[in-house]
């Protein structure tokens, strides 16, 4: 009996030195890899070549009529072009303005302004009382004054005395019969006509001696075949109360900021003779 309980206790204790020899040992963590100095960022890449030309500051569109050559008319392509449309382009450069050019009627121009279809009117537009009640006027970017035609060769190139007791013929209603009027309603016959053009007809026909008006639209007529009779003659005639003080562009009232560029533009391109460089480019005289 003894025997046996030896037995027993024998094989218990190899179960238990077999058992702990089967237990795997218990494993050390791995090594940490050694630190390795951080690489050296990339430099940054080198920005690309600058461009010659100036992005846009923000879009406008002008409107003009297109029907005055050669202040404003379509080209061709039926794209408005134009003296002040030279003007226009030159002046979106210089205020960094992207600008487009439309063409419509002239009893659309103002309506159309004011319903904010468009920004900047250029298109030969007097400046008036009333113009200055409906919107923002630019400052003055051209005046064409007031002006006689006579036949080559008349006796009128001087003083406009030397008119007196001559038929002259005049546009009625307009600004120029406003003067002619006052300067020679005693002393010189003065004819009305409906039109200027139909008083130029009458002086080619030698119904009268001269014409006054406004000296480019004398001029441009002069340089047409019906008009190769007559030259201009005399001074210019400068009034700023009867004839008015010229040409400026229409803008709404509130756009003061875009008033305010535009004159700068206006302003540097009288200044430094890229005005005088447009204008002869048209026109044998100063506009300004």
């Amino acid at each position: 009996m003894r025997l046996m309980f030896g037995l027993i206790a024998l094989l218990a204790m190899t179960g238990i030195a077999s058992a702990q020899q089967a237990q795997p040992a218990p494993q050390k963590p791995p090594a940490k890899p050694p630190a390795q100095s951080a690489k050296p960022a990339a430099p940054a890449a080198k920005p690309g070549p600058k461009s010659p030309f100036t992005p846009p500051a923000f879009k406008i569109t002008i409107a003009t009529e297109g029907a005055f050559p050669p202040f404003n008319y379509l080209d061709r392509k039926g794209m408005p072009a134009g003296f002040e449309m030279e003007l226009a382009q030159e002046a979106c450069q210089r205020i960094k303005a992207e600008c487009e050019f439309i063409a419509l009627k002239w009893d659309q121009l103002i309506p159309g302004l004011i319903d904010k279809k468009f920004d900047i009117i250029m298109s030969s537009m007097e400046v008036t009382r009333e113009r200055r009640q409906r919107m923002g006027l630019s400052r003055r970017y051209y005046l064409s004054p007031g002006a006689f035609i006579a036949a080559k060769g008349a006796p009128f190139d001087g003083p406009p005395s030397l008119l007196r007791n001559k038929r002259i013929g005049i546009q009625r209603d307009s600004m120029h019969a406003d003067w002619a009027d006052k300067s020679f309603r005693r002393s010189a016959q003065l004819r009305r006509y409906a039109s200027v053009q139909e008083a130029l007809t009458a002086l080619a026909n030698d119904e009268v001696d001269a014409v006054f008006g406004d000296k480019a639209q004398l001029w441009l007529w002069s340089q047409k075949q019906e008009g190769k009779c007559c030259e201009l003659v005399g001074q210019d005639i400068k009034d700023t109360q009867t004839l008015g003080v010229g040409v400026a562009a229409g803008l709404r009232k509130e756009d003061v900021k875009l008033r305010e560029a535009l004159n700068k533009a206006f302003g540097e391109m009288m200044t430094d003779g890229t005005y005088k460089k447009l204008s002869e480019k048209y026109f044998p005289f100063p506009l300004n």
